[in-house]
């Protein structure tokens, strides 16, 4: 209105003896009524009043988040503590991404940490490869539990199994040791080499290999003669004792005919010990029409077959053990021959089979696949 008549606020000011600070708010009071703003006299309008209100209430909340996040870094809480606040709020509807907002915490960080705290799922392979080890004695190895596995149906590669077996702690238990048992040192006959490692036979009953072996037990030594027919590695015969006469390899080789009923012209292989060169053995092997074979002097590798199989035995379940006595150590040996390594341990030379399953298998000529001596 001053503007309008063409008057300055000093002239006003003057004329009507009016401070000129009085003015120039009446000025403004009446800019802001003509531009729709409250004023003297015209009252806030409902939509101005929820404005007003929701102003104060954002600008109380910027100073209690303010307060929070300076209380926050005052205690420096844990990460783990305010992971767990996260998913406290997650559970009253408040999202993960505004709780890391306004908590200052990384988003990325906090699912890193869930993840790590989920507990590790035990799966049906897992519990199965157990099983088979703890079977096996646990005296398998990757190679025979790839087998094993896919027998139970589980068709997985040897390096998942060996990963496996590191997670389970599946490990076997295995100790080497050596102890000379063949006194070749005689003045007895000596039969050649007949077999001549001809380790795969195409029948049962035509080769069978013979050796001794020593076991460790709390009242002494205990030895152990076996008798195994070469066409499916399986142990056919066996007898143990405190000494070794050859009453001892006889005994074995006695079950072997007894069980087996061999034809004559069968070749039985062994080392050169006087248990074998005995007059007892060799009236043996001529009343039943045998072939004796021996191997060469100093060379294990003509009877490995047998040897193989003690070695197996003795990693499997015998350095296992500590046997009270002689009678604690026949009884876990028997088992291991009868329960285990002739119908349950898979022999990587049967194709994967055991030497039962293998004969099976044969006798109704299904075909197989025969690789090298295990």
């Amino acid at each position: 209105m001053i503007k309008e008549q063409g008057q300055s606020i000093q002239n006003v000011s003057e004329s009507m003896s009016i401070g000129q600070t009085a003015i120039r708010r009446w000025l403004t009071q009446y800019g802001a009524e003509q531009s729709g703003q409250p004023g003297i006299g015209k009252p806030l309008t409902a939509e101005q009043q929820r404005i007003r209100q929701l102003e104060a209430e954002n600008l109380q909340l910027r100073q209690d988040v303010t307060i929070l996040k300076k209380g926050l870094g005052l205690l420096c809480p844990r990460n783990e503590m305010m992971h767990q606040l996260i998913v406290q709020l997650q559970k009253e509807a408040i999202p993960v991404q505004s709780s890391c907002r306004i908590l200052d915490v990384s988003r990325s960080g906090f699912y890193a940490s869930q993840r790590r705290s989920i507990k590790p799922v035990v799966c049906k392979e897992t519990v199965h490869l157990k099983a088979l080890f703890m079977a096996s004695h646990q005296s398998y190895g990757s190679r025979r539990l790839v087998t094993a596995m896919a027998g139970e149906g589980f068709q997985i590669g040897r390096y998942k199994v060996r990963s496996l077996m590191r997670k389970a702690a599946l490990k076997p238990v295995w100790k080497r040791k050596f102890v000379h048992t063949t006194d070749s040192k005689h003045d007895l006959p000596i039969a050649a080499n007949v077999l001549n490692r001809q380790f795969n036979p195409t029948a049962p009953n035509l080769a069978y290999v013979s050796d001794i072996t020593y076991i460790r037990t709390g009242a002494g030594w205990l030895y152990l003669a076996t008798v195994l027919d070469l066409y499916a590695r399986k142990v056919v015969g066996w007898a143990m004792a405190p000494s070794m006469p050859a009453k001892l390899v006889c005994d074995a080789l006695n079950m072997a005919i007894q069980q087996r009923q061999p034809a004559p012209g069968l070749v039985v292989h062994s080392d050169r010990g006087s248990q074998y060169a005995s007059e007892l053995y060799q009236d043996l092997l001529a009343q039943h029409g045998f072939v004796c074979s021996m191997s060469r002097k100093g060379n294990c590798w003509d009877n490995a077959v047998a040897e193989r199989f003690f070695l197996n035995l003795k990693m499997e379940r015998v350095w296992q053990r500590q046997y009270a006595n002689h009678a604690e150590a026949k009884a876990d040996i028997t088992d291991y021959i009868v329960g285990f390594y002739n119908c349950k341990r898979i022999n990587s030379a049967l194709g994967n089979l055991s030497p039962a399953v293998y004969e099976r298998k044969m006798a109704v000529r299904e075909p197989i696949v025969v690789s090298e001596i295990t």
